[in-house]
């Protein structure tokens, strides 16, 4: 049965798209898991082909640096699309975004399992991306208008899954695909489910909320995509290139990205911003985008971390490695709706800052690692800290976007995608380029080998650590309760 795609006056459409926008208390929405399963396809392509760079440096003659393209340029389209989707999600109709989210991605996963190049693979990984871009803000701005806001906490749990459970999950999928083949077998097993899930997935969508007809701004795209591109783009040269290269990319980056948000407040008198920055005049949002930006640059860059300590120095295998990051990114995804269904009855505050200082406190206790510790310790530390994490990050999602009125859901979630990308890249460049200096220090200083690396991971996480401590802070900032939730009334467009 197809979904409707337009008004209609008939009770009994009326009656099917209450059943599929609309729940029980208690229960999720059909167009929410829907979503979320799109959701979770898309993003675990972000990290899927971290354990793939060996292969590809094999097959396509390529060095290292060049290999990295293939996750890099992901990050980079992702930091270059998402401040463009705020506009496009309330351009088009729900089910005309999803069509072209999924259609997109399995585009390029097509064109990435065939790549007879690397440049073709590159070109695949693009266009990957830019459906994966669209997918993350369209779930937040749906699951805003359609959730009543007593029960967001519980049904944001259930995005946490898909949103940071996959990137989680990715290295530990690759891992076991690598076992049983190729690099291309990544992207064969990837395609039917993309295609199967967006088939039925749009069969079944209704669309939510209403459409605008705003023109929009082609200076505000180029400024964005010039701006969020270079910016990331310089971030992972660091370490990688002489200074004077990553410096220039980041400072333009920094002008273009400050160009575009004095323009956007412009065009704010008129109506028509690409990137609507009133969002930031709400103090839970402005808090929580800090806390979260935060939260993944110590998330991301202790994710990158514990492979090369895993792999580098105590020899494990891609699979052996996945199988080892799998319990933590698996806790975080299963922990995620109860932590939602905690948040509905007590609020933010009582998960958010326990939950904080138990990060750093964790990541702290990384930072004391050896070269003998025992795998299981290293296990718990880690499936600790990705439990703590599931209760910062799902109950800041939820009180977020709650604090803003409906027409800004779409802008507030492509504002928050955007940052964890940023943050995501400085986490990933900043802590690999701590190790990498200790390392080389200690290593000129006469130390041996595996002591000199371990010095420089130990350095790494403690860095992860203080920045855990900004995340703590913003947690106090918090306003306290769930009462400060607006009341999801009526639908904004989108």
């Amino acid at each position: 049965m197809t979904a409707p795609t337009g008004p209609t006056e008939t009770g009994d459409i009326a009656e099917f798209e209450q059943e599929f926008t609309s729940a029980p208390p208690g229960r999720t929405p059909l167009v929410i898991k829907l979503l979320v399963a799109a959701t979770f396809v898309v993003i675990l392509n972000e990290t899927i082909m971290v354990n793939a760079v060996p292969r590809l440096m094999a097959d396509f003659q390529i060095t290292s640096t060049t290999a990295q393209w293939a996750l890099t340029v992901f990050m980079l389209t992702m930091a270059s699309v998402i401040p463009v989707t705020g506009w496009f999600l309330q351009r088009v109709t729900t089910r005309t975004a999803y069509a072209t989210a999924m259609t997109t991605f399995s585009i390029g996963t097509v064109i990435a399992a065939a790549a007879p190049t690397f440049g073709v693979l590159l070109v695949g990984r693009v266009v990957q991306a830019g459906g994966t871009a669209v997918m993350m803000p369209l779930l937040m701005t749906t699951l805003m208008t359609v959730v009543s806001a007593q029960d967001r906490g519980r049904v944001m749990g259930q995005v946490t899954l898909a949103m940071s459970c996959a990137p989680a999950l990715g290295p530990a999928v690759s891992g076991i695909l690598l076992e049983l083949g190729s690099w291309r077998l990544i992207f064969v097993a990837v395609l039917p489910i993309a295609v199967l899930v967006g088939f039925f997935g749009h069969r079944q969508l209704v669309n939510v909320g209403e459409t605008t007809t705003s023109p929009v701004s082609w200076l505000s795209v180029v400024l964005a995509a010039g701006g969020f591109s270079s910016f990331v783009y310089g971030l992972s040269k660091v370490g990688n290139a002489e200074w004077p290269e990553p410096t220039a990319l980041i400072g333009a980056g920094v002008v273009l990205i400050a160009l575009f948000a004095i323009y956007q407040v412009r065009l704010q008198r008129d109506e028509r911003p690409l990137l609507d920055l009133r969002t930031l005049l709400h103090r839970n949002y402005a808090v929580s985008l800090v806390l979260m930006a935060a939260g993944f640059m110590a998330f991301l860059g202790s994710m990158i971390l514990l492979p090369l300590y895993l792999q580098d120095l105590r020899g494990l295998t891609e699979l052996q490695t996945g199988l080892m990051v799998m319990p933590g990114g698996l806790a975080m995804g299963l922990l995620g709706p109860q932590v939602g269904k905690v948040y509905d009855r007590i609020g933010a505050r009582p998960l958010v800052i326990p939950g904080s200082i138990a990060m750093v406190a964790l990541l702290f206790g990384l930072s004391r690692i050896g070269a003998e510790t025992p795998y299981a310790v290293i296990v718990v530390l880690h499936v600790a800290l990705m439990a703590s994490l599931a209760t910062v990050f799902t109950p800041v999602f939820t009180i977020g976007l709650g604090d803003l009125s409906p027409q800004l859901y779409s802008h507030g979630s492509s504002l928050l995608g955007t940052l964890q990308q940023v943050a995501g890249a400085i986490g990933t460049a900043l802590l690999v380029v701590i190790m990498t200096n200790r390392t080389e220090h200690l290593a000129k200083a006469g130390e041996h080998p595996v002591d000199a690396f371990m010095g420089g991971l130990q350095w790494a996480f403690a860095t992860g650590a203080v920045i855990g401590v900004v995340v703590v802070a913003m947690a106090l900032l918090l306003l306290p309760g769930k009462s400060d939730l607006p009341a999801a009334e009526g639908h904004g467009g989108h």
